[in-house]
């Protein structure tokens, strides 16, 4: 009995190393191509570049214009580890990866908002593992040249809103006809929650379904303890009623 429990043992030992070569194998090849990717993409533009490209956009909208409302809701929906973490967050990554698996999808991704920006400016949706390894590279390059103020601003200004709203300034005008800074808290909270699945939050669309998505947004706040619970309720209740077009506007 001993001597098979112990050549069970020995077999999971073996098995485990195989998983664990090949696993490393995989990631290197993957890495490889990232990086080849991403050194392509700085070599027709560099990063710098790029980011003044944006920043030179009309209507950019900095930092210090943001109503700090919006900027926790964005964190807390989007990457609340943000100003903790370098670029990448290894723990976002890990429950991304295990729900992938058992969806045998790559429906997440584990992104933060910095590996975001990197997408948006350097690369296509496409969601290929070398796409996300090269990624890092520019999310790493990203954080070692930018400080966080400076990283949420670019991906405020890149992140498509729906209806064809790209960033914050377009996002808001479209939808409420106000500048960022003028937006309510629960106006706020919608737009925050709209870049993770745009196309199907976007009021234009559904207005029931960007209604429940401002309500998780709230929700994470509340989670993140950055909200009440009697808070978030408040701003629901308190929610003005719209009619749906190519922008809301109260009736």
């Amino acid at each position: 009995m001993k001597r098979k429990r112990h050549s069970i043992k020995n077999f999971l030992l073996c098995f485990s190393e195989v998983i664990l070569f090949a696993a490393l194998t995989i990631g290197g090849f993957f890495s490889i191509k990232g990086y080849d990717m991403y050194r392509d993409a700085i070599s027709q533009q560099p990063l710098s570049a790029r980011v003044e490209e944006i920043r030179d956009m009309p209507h950019f909208t900095p930092y210090s214009e943001l109503p700090d409302f919006y900027r926790k809701a964005v964190l807390s929906i989007e990457d609340h580890r943000f100003k903790k973490h370098g670029g990448i967050d290894p723990i976002a990554i890990c429950r991304a990866l295990w729900r992938d698996l058992k969806t045998r999808s790559l429906a997440e991704g584990g992104s933060t908002i910095t590996q975001q920006v990197a997408k948006n400016m350097l690369f296509t949706q496409d969601k290929k593992i070398e796409r996300k390894a090269a990624e890092v590279f520019a999310a790493l390059a990203l954080e070692s040249d930018y400080n966080k103020d400076e990283i949420f601003e670019l991906y405020v200004n890149t992140a498509y809103f729906g209806s064809g709203y790209y960033g914050i300034y377009a996002a808001a005008m479209g939808y409420f006809n106000k500048q960022p800074s003028a937006l309510s808290d629960y106006e706020a909270a919608m737009l925050a929650g709209l870049p993770n699945a745009p196309s199907a939050y976007s009021p234009d669309t559904d207005m029931e379904l960007a209604r429940k998505r401002t309500f998780q947004v709230l929700q994470s706040m509340v989670k993140n303890k950055l909200l009440t619970q009697d808070e978030a309720n408040g701003i629901m209740s308190s929610v003005p009623r719209y009619q749906a077009g190519n922008s809301l506007k109260q009736f």
